[in-house]
């Protein structure tokens, strides 16, 4: 019985192969890229358990259990570190995560189309400038003669280097970020917007609600389950704030507020060559993402019964 159903199985991969060889052909190359490029490097992260030595090669290294991962945790920088991690994450989340969804909702109302264009496109360019760039301005518009600081002046203020100020870090983090990524965060509301229904503003206008009512009652539910998939998915990277905008931006002056886990593990791991202990950082940091990630999905399953799966 076992070798018919075998047999009735591989009859059906070869019927369904078949029939859908350009779809297999074609997701093909995007497995590829993910099993060489996702899953096969994995394997390197035996070495966080390890004294490695690249002569000796991941079976000659020493192994040294969790010496790397309780090294860090008795860290005089680990506090400093979460620290700095988590209140780039929760500033992203409370001032970043809505400035997106409330671009869309004001764009959504505009009537005017050439306007509503105009304004997408302006929002939408400052993602496509390169990252080196942009802290380019940055650093320009924040250094003591600069833009902001002439503004400043123009007030009464005096002039100083914003950016070296450990005060101002976040703060200039959190809105640049903002500026580059609001247009760009904004599609996927536009299209969740896209796809209310119609008829539901027609009953609620005939009830009398107007356009506040029709957005709490009517636009704000229609696009919740995007809302409750993107912020569960951030709350997946809350301690992932990327090393590349801060390693262009920090200094020694700001380490207090700037360095976060991704930095560290950059000078650590790249700049001192200590790949062991970079990689048990990296291995934490991940763990506490995907933690996050399933104790938030699950939580809003009971909640929204929305989820990722």
């Amino acid at each position: 019985m076992k070798t018919k159903e075998r047999e009735s199985f591989w009859i059906r991969v070869k019927k369904d192969w078949k029939r859908n060889r350009s779809l297999y052909l074609m997701v093909l190359p995007v497995i590829l890229f993910y099993v060489l490029f996702h899953y096969k490097p994995m394997y390197g992260a035996l070495i966080a358990f390890q004294d490695y030595n690249p002569r000796l090669g991941f079976s000659g290294s020493e192994w040294v259990g969790f010496d790397q991962f309780n090294r860090f945790f008795t860290s005089p920088y680990f506090g400093r570190l979460v620290k700095n991690t988590l209140l780039l994450s929760v500033y992203g989340i409370l001032f970043g995560f809505p400035a997106p969804i409330i671009l869309a909702l004001l764009l959504n109302e505009l009537r005017a189309k050439r306007f509503k264009k105009t304004v997408q496109t302006i929002t939408y360019l400052p993602h496509f400038i390169s990252l080196v760039v942009v802290t380019g301005i940055i650093k320009d518009f924040t250094q003591s003669t600069g833009l902001i600081n002439d503004i400043i002046v123009m007030f009464g203020g005096e002039r100083s280097s914003l950016i070296q100020n450990p005060a101002l870090y976040r703060t200039i983090y959190i809105v640049s970020d903002i500026w580059q990524g609001i247009g760009w965060g904004s599609i996927i509301y536009l299209s969740a917007l896209s796809g209310v229904d119609q008829q539901l503003y027609e009953a609620a206008s005939i009830d009398g609600a107007g356009r506040w009512k029709q957005l709490i009652h009517v636009t704000l539910p229609g696009i919740a389950p995007t809302i409750v998939i993107m912020l569960i998915m951030r709350m997946g990277q809350l301690l992932g704030t990327g090393y590349e905008k801060t390693i262009l931006l920090y200094n020694e002056a700001t380490y207090e507020t700037a360095d976060v886990i991704a930095s560290y593990i950059y000078r650590v791991g790249i700049l001192e060559r200590n790949w062991s202990y970079s990689t048990a950082i990296g291995l934490f940091n991940s763990v506490i993402n995907l933690a996050l990630l399933i104790v938030t999905n699950k939580i809003s399953k009971r909640v929204s019964e929305t989820s990722l799966w």
